[in-house]
């Protein structure tokens, strides 16, 4: 496994498995617990995907020792303006003592009054780490330059067709730790049969998805991809074995469309609709 540290120290594995669009109990449980078996140690979940209490439960039946795992969950819009308690009731679902990463979900409604909130319970223990999701350039710098205690990692979507250069420039620029959603764009476009990727991937012996992985990986950039399928999840995880080189990266860079796969949500979360990654 690769890591990142924030600036914190605290240090987070750069491939997770994502747990979106699983909000089935017994499902969610099973995957989370597979992806355990696989090898992954960070599992990206949120408030808003209902499956919380099945990545706890999962945990728990896992028998791996809490120090091992790296837990991430979000903060959904609705309750910014009660963010502390929110997030405990996070932490309850999920059955810790102290959560590993609390991200506020998108950059909307009242997130400076939530982010706030994210400040008193990383003083206080809590949270071992705070940051964002779905920020754009100008929002993160704004965060940057507004609070002492800065995002650590921004969560935003990002892949060969929508690669973020300048988005990436000023996370680095401020130390903030780059995660990808959606590494494979929902697999639209023909995702998984682009001929660019699937040649590096043959120069490798490896799919289109690993290169796609590795592309971000390569960059500094964690990945959280998510499938329900074991095999699948065996595949993402093999990825540590190979780099890409400057020519491959120079091809993956024309696949640019700067086109997102999920667009962003305007809405302020009263309507509870357009909940995204």
């Amino acid at each position: 496994m690769e890591y990142r540290k924030f600036y914190n120290g605290v240090e987070i594995p750069m491939l997770g498995f994502g747990v979106f669009q699983i909000p089935e109990y017994d499902q969610a449980k099973k995957a989370v617990l597979e992806a355990f078996e696989v090898g992954y140690r960070l599992i990206d979940t949120a408030q808003s995907y209902f499956n919380e209490r099945a990545v706890g439960d999962a945990l728990k039946e896992s028998g791996l020792k809490r120090d091992e795992v790296f837990i991430t969950t979000k903060l959904w819009i609705q309750d910014y303006d009660n963010a502390y308690d929110s997030v405990m009731r996070s932490v309850e679902r999920l059955g810790l003592e102290k959560l590993d990463l609390m991200l506020l979900h998108q950059p909307l409604a009242n997130y400076f009054k939530a982010w706030q909130d994210l400040e008193k319970l990383y003083e206080e223990g809590v949270l071992r780490s705070i940051g964002m999701a779905n920020c754009y350039p100008q929002v993160l710098t704004d965060l940057c330059e507004s609070f002492i205690i800065k995002p650590m990692i921004n969560q935003v979507e990002m892949h060969p067709f929508f690669q973020q250069d300048l988005n990436l420039e000023v996370m680095n620029s401020y130390q903030v730790v780059p995660e990808a959603w959606g590494p494979f764009n929902e697999g639209k476009r023909d995702f998984f049969h682009n001929e660019v990727l699937a040649k590096i991937g043959h120069k490798y012996g490896k799919s289109v998805a690993q290169v796609a992985l590795r592309f971000n990986l390569d960059r500094g950039v964690v990945v959280i991809p998510k499938t329900v399928h074991k095999e699948r999840m065996q595949e993402n995880f093999d990825i540590f074995d190979f780099k890409l080189d400057a020519e491959d990266f120079k091809e993956i860079k024309k696949l640019e469309i700067n086109v997102r796969a999920i667009p962003l949500s305007l809405d302020d979360g009263s309507s509870g609709l357009n909940v995204i990654m």
